[in-house]
């Protein structure tokens, strides 16, 4: 137990900084820049995907977690959203490094990633029109009362209050994964099939690093193949799902992103059984 509590402090500390700058740029954005410049910033927002799903693939899952915020105050798309969380890369690059993988195998992984996020996020954003009035306004409706405090201030106390309610769960998810969670997800991908795709992408969307290492663990044992793999990699937005259902008001909402990434998963990993 003793080292389930350092990993999820360790893991949940190394977010504060993108916690931290993702509520320091949403207060400014409410607080601090006119009506006529946030209009200018959410034209730019036409190239989100490509900007969301490049830094996705950074193996740092704080961007989806910094994305999350940023979109449930609607300062980027949902198109963006989507194209990060696709993109995301947490501990699948170290774990091919650390197991010398080849480095064909990750680049062809991390180009997956990268354009499956953009095309999707490019195509959410044309069928879906953001609607301003659905805007959700970080201390109005936190009750915070902390609009007429500096936005410094109020950036550091939105980010402890993320940070506690990001620590509680990732504490339970990893006392869980570490207690036989791994044995029976290992136990239920022990077998190739053509059903592969929709249980690597069900388990992908556990919010926990832990479901990345199974699946990449898996792959190089040849326990799961490369289109279940990816599969499971592609709905794999770390903590940026859970951050979602805490700062987005719209449940609803946050059950079709949800839904969306579960199906793009395995659509992608069916399309990937058939044609490699």
């Amino acid at each position: 137990m003793k080292e389930v509590i350092i990993d999820t402090l360790i893991d949940s500390i190394k977010l504060l900084p993108f916690l931290f700058i993702a509520f320091l740029l949403i207060e400014l954005f409410e607080h601090k820049f006119s009506k006529k410049t946030k209009n200018k910033l959410s034209k730019s927002n036409r190239l989100g995907p490509v900007i969301g799903s490049i830094l996705g693939i950074i193996p740092q899952c704080g961007f989806s977690v910094m994305a999350t915020n940023l979109y449930a105050t609607r300062i980027i798309t949902l198109g963006t959203l989507i194209a990060v969380y696709l993109s995301t890369s947490d501990e699948m690059i170290p774990i091919l490094i650390a197991e010398k993988a080849p480095i064909s195998l990750l680049i062809k992984i991390l180009l997956i990633k990268l354009v499956v996020g953009i095309i999707f996020g490019i195509i959410i954003d044309l069928l879906i029109k953001r609607k301003d009035k659905e805007n959700y306004h970080i201390c109005e409706d936190d009750h915070c009362n902390c609009d007429d405090e500096h936005f410094l201030k109020a950036a550091l106390k939105h980010t402890f209050n993320i940070f506690i309610f990001i620590l509680i769960c990732t504490l339970i998810i990893n006392a869980i994964m570490e207690y036989g969670g791994n044995t029976i997800l290992n136990k239920i991908l022990l077998k190739n099939n053509i059903f592969a795709p929709f249980l690597t992408s069900l388990i992908g969307l556990i919010p926990n690093c832990a479901a990345s290492v199974i699946l990449t663990e898996l792959y190089l044992n040849s326990a799961i193949t490369f289109a279940a793999l990816v599969s499971g990699l592609l709905t794999g937005a770390g903590l940026g799902i859970l951050v979602l259902f805490r700062t987005n008001k719209n449940k609803k909402e946050n059950i079709k992103i949800l839904l969306t990434i579960y199906v793009i998963g395995v659509l992608v990993g069916l399309l990937l059984e058939i044609f490699i």
